[in-house]
């Protein structure tokens, strides 16, 4: 019979799905039933120990020394019948050493499952024998008139049909509940697998968090050593050939006096070109990673940047040790970009810049080492990120180094910008 139409075949689909005979039903049930076997070494061993409290604690040390087999059973279990992967934790220590085994024992990861093995196992037990019965009750209560039939006919009393015709219907619906009785009993198992016999979910998050912290770190530094290399690439080749291009082109202009006008004027323009593109390629290594930064450090690279602006910039340096190389450089981006946009938009005549390391002001809600960057104008005010200032770009480089910024600009002025960037990168 063809079932037409959306919703009746969603639903025809839905009930072969899960009805008695499905996949399904019997792929909880096989689950269900195997943390029967799977358990019989706790329950021997907790059976031995109420019946011969003496003796009787060998048993649970046994099951103590063999916590590490039994989670590899129980994960096999529930990779093998629900195709559900429960993660390894990762052991602490060497192997087959006193000091491994004490760490192993006092491990949170251990005791929680030796909790599953102890407590859950066999509760999961148990209700694997409780679905095993309720397909066998239930098969039995709803063949009972096979049962019957097979008895001779005179054992039959009249109107005997009336007396099993509640405990066919009882099996019937018994044989209807099993599959989701043990549907539920593999997802509570499963549920508890994966909080006791996993990793610890807060920890393996925090180790993530660690991991990535430092893949991040890594990233940067070897992003900053690729521009380190550019920039000595650039200014080793491309830009000693351009300087060498001029020096020959202002000999020949000063020594070739008798060539036509047009050949002095060709000359003259390509000399002119060639200084522009030496100036250009000069804020291009600049802007990749200045070489003064990386040889004198923070205080004699941003007196350049200070010095190039077209407006008094006042800078305080204070920074005692120098701190690592990347945040060196974002600082140094920092107070670059912070003033270009200040010559662009803020409309100033002066600048204060104010550069500090050391730990966190009282209130702060950073701790640790810290470079405090202060970026002071008395321009116009009014700087709102929103509106594409170059303060976007500004704030994705100071959070690449979780730093922090913080901008404060009234309409009419001043606009102070303080950003915090931790030393330990």
């Amino acid at each position: 019979m063809a079932i037409r139409g959306g919703a009746p075949r969603r639903t025809y689909t839905w009930i072969t799905a899960h009805a008695p005979w499905s996949a399904w039903a019997w792929r909880n049930t096989a689950f269900t039933a195997a943390a029967i076997p799977a358990a019989l070494p706790v329950l021997l061993g907790l059976t031995a120990t109420v019946m011969a409290p003496g003796p009787g604690t060998i048993p649970p040390l046994l099951i103590l020394l063999l916590g590490s087999l039994l989670t590899r059973l129980q994960r096999s279990r529930f990779r093998t019948l629900l195709g559900l992967d429960v993660p390894e934790v990762e052991r602490e220590g060497g192997r087959f050493t006193p000091l491994a085994l004490v760490r192993r024992l006092r491990s949170e990861a251990t005791w929680r499952q030796y909790g599953y093995h102890l407590l859950v196992s066999p509760l999961a037990a148990v209700a694997g024998a409780l679905v095993v019965l309720a397909w066998a009750f239930g098969a039995a209560a709803t063949c009972v008139y096979g049962w019957i039939w097979i008895l001779p006919a005179d054992t039959r009393t009249p109107g005997w049909t009336n007396d099993y015709d509640a405990i066919t219907v009882g099996g019937v619906l018994l044989l209807l509940a099993a599959p989701w009785l043990a549907a539920l009993f593999a997802r509570l198992d499963s549920v508890a697998a994966a909080a006791l016999l996993g990793p610890n979910r807060a920890r393996e998050l925090e180790r993530r968090v660690e991991d990535l912290a430092e893949s991040r770190a890594g990233v940067l530094d070897a992003a900053d050593l690729e521009r380190r290399r550019i920039e000595r690439d650039l200014h080793d080749g491309a830009q000693q050939r351009l300087v060498a291009l001029a020096m020959n082109l202002g000999i020949a202009r000063a020594t070739l006096t008798d060539l036509p006008a047009e050949a002095k004027a060709v000359i003259d323009e390509a000399h002119r070109q060639a200084k522009e593109a030496i100036e250009e390629l000069n804020n291009l290594v600049r802007g990749l990673h200045p070489a003064v930064l990386e040889d004198r450090g923070l205080d004699a690279a941003l007196s350049g940047v200070a010095a190039r602006a077209p407006f008094p910039v006042e800078l305080t340096v204070d920074i005692g040790q120098r701190p690592g190389a990347t945040v060196e450089a974002v600082a140094y981006f920092v107070v670059s970009e912070t003033l270009a946009n200040v010559a662009k938009h803020a409309r100033a005549e002066r600048c204060r810049v104010h550069v500090v390391r050391g730990p966190a002001p009282d209130g702060s809600a950073r701790g640790g080492d810290l470079l405090r960057i202060t970026v002071t104008d008395d321009g116009v005010g009014g700087a709102d990120p929103a509106r594409g200032t170059g303060l976007v770009g500004l704030r994705k480089r100071v959070g690449s180094v979780d730093g922090t910024i913080m901008i404060e600009s009234p309409l009419g002025g001043p606009t102070v910008i303080t950003v915090e960037l931790p030393c330990g990168l």
